[in-house]
């Protein structure tokens, strides 16, 4: 069973020996943005839904709990959850991965201590990305929070801590636990050695006691006593190291994106721990057991299946998001109309948290269609900004891209992307890898499969897109899209100026 905590959804999931999904179900959960900049979600309301999909995946497969071998979760990662220790209530709504309050914090660290502080540690820059600013910020928004977490009463996690900590027991004894790769995406653990890092603990002011024990991605921590009480939970993992693990990208120089709410393209780089030189992220790709960490680089973009939603819940142009490829397909290209999507700023490579959406090349020519186009083309193009820096800061170009996610099932986008990377695109008979890497590395600490090679043997793709663009095309293509990128950037404000993000 793969229970999948994302941004839009809880999802819980069930997979056979051959990796093949064999029911699903899914519930959504509320959007709250209180303020301009910040994003919420309910923490209880996300453990309800994990309480109805549960029992229906069960009978939707028509299996008992005690056909279940091992429970695995992904989540949605950086999302950060406050509680109580004693009742179980979280201390106010959980800050998402998206919100970007924090981002005066984010100047001030970046000029004291300054970049090279976190980097030789956590191997994170200061954005307002990550968990530790957050509890920085509740810290210091929130009366007396941080002397309770002082004197032991508050507990911190991301969401798979949280739904852990909730199907083992709960204020009754709940496991209080996360796993190295969202660990990794805290700003508080060493990245060398895994565990809480003393500096960062006392630089953010955090109390070890509020934190949750380091585990591997894929051991067993205990059996559920909620919902499926005494089924093992022996995995964790944050969702895109989890659709690495799906795509069984488990050799360095294999990369894989996915394409849903935002963009996330990693590159497993072994037991090397690569530092970027060029905007991306170095983070924990997955721990297997008591075996060495593999690790990845990571490129991180904040808006792209965001932006086709945004497309049809505030502009109403479409009445479904699948509608946007029919549209788009209304016309010849773009018009010479290009959407830079920086909702939350820019993320990988530029860092830019002051950037600002724009659509640039309107003309009374420009219909709904290609702006349809330009929503979609912007997705293409800033995966072409990711491999550009993936391409820079490692020994061997992008030979091949594993795709999954909502997003792939658009085949004009698939087909963009192949063109403005000039690699093939290749999409697996189960796109949905973030669920499936859950269950294989819950499955290899179960035992329902052997070994690394058993996945391999269990990828199978679904659809391939071969590069067919003109070269000189798609170079102009993409110097117009540098400018509308500039344009975005030129909205910063004069004070911010400097927040150029990692070197």
């Amino acid at each position: 069973m793969s229970i999948d905590q994302g941004t839009n959804s809880t999802r819980c999931i069930l997979f056979d020996h051959r990796g093949r999904l064999v029911s699903v179900a899914q519930k959504e959960h509320q959007q709250h943005f209180p303020r301009p900049g910040w994003v919420e979600h309910d923490a209880v309301e996300i453990w309800q839904n994990l309480r109805r999909v549960v029992p229906e995946a069960l009978s939707d497969a028509g299996v008992g709990i005690g056909q279940v071998a091992a429970i695995g979760l992904a989540n949605q990662r950086e999302t950060t959850v406050l509680w109580d220790r004693r009742t179980g209530a979280p201390l106010g709504r959980a800050i998402v991965w998206q919100d970007t309050r924090t981002a005066p914090l984010v100047e001030d660290l970046r000029s004291n201590p300054g970049e090279e502080f976190f980097l030789q540690r956590c191997s994170l820059p200061p954005s307002t990305y990550f968990s530790a600013l957050r509890i920085r910020w509740l810290f210091d928004h929130v009366k007396d929070l941080r002397q309770r977490a002082v004197d032991g009463e508050v507990l911190f996690g991301t969401m798979e801590t949280w739904l852990i900590w909730n199907l083992t027991g709960g204020a009754d004894g709940g496991l209080h636990i996360t796993d190295a790769t969202n660990a990794s995406r805290t700003m508080l653990m060493n990245i060398r050695t895994l565990t809480w890092d003393e500096d960062l603990l006392s630089f953010f002011g955090v109390p070890r006691s509020m934190l949750p024990e380091i585990r591997p991605s894929a051991e067993r921590y205990g059996d559920a006593r909620a919902l499926l009480p005494g089924v093992a939970i022996t995995a964790a993992l944050g969702d895109q190291q989890a659709a690495l693990f799906g795509q069984t990208c488990f050799s360095p120089g294999e990369a894989k994106c996915t394409y849903g709410t935002g963009s996330f393209l990693l590159l497993n780089t072994g037991g090397d721990v690569v530092r970027s030189r060029h905007g991306l992220l170095t983070t924990v790709a997955y721990k297997i057991g008591d075996q060495r960490p593999a690790y990845a680089l990571e490129g991180s973009i904040a808006v792209t299946g965001a932006l086709v939603q945004w497309f049809r819940d505030r502009l109403g142009l479409i009445s479904s998001a699948p509608e946007i490829e029919t549209l788009a397909r209304t016309v010849e290209d773009n018009g010479g109309c290009y959407i830079v999507p920086a909702f939350s700023g820019l993320f990988a490579p530029r860092w830019r948290s002051d950037a600002r959406g724009v659509i640039v090349g309107l003309t009374s020519y420009i219909t709904k269609g290609h702006l349809a186009r330009a929503v979609l083309e912007a997705t293409g193009w800033q995966t072409r900004e990711v491999v550009d820096a993936m391409n820079a800061d490692s020994s061997v170009s992008l030979q091949q891209l594993k795709v999954d996610g909502g997003m792939t099932a658009d085949n004009l986008l698939m087909q963009f992307v192949a063109d403005v990377l000039d690699v093939p695109v290749v999409r697996p008979l189960v796109a949905e890898t973030v669920s499936l890497g859950a269950a294989y590395a819950a499955g290899l600490a179960a035992g329902y499969w052997p070994d690394l090679e058993v996945l391999r043997r269990n990828w199978h793709r679904a659809a391939q897109w071969m590069p067919a663009m003109d070269p000189a095309l798609r170079e102009s293509e993409y110097e117009n899209w540098q400018r509308a990128v500039e344009r975005s950037l030129g909205w910063a404000r004069p004070s911010r100026a400097a927040d150029s993000g990692p070197p």
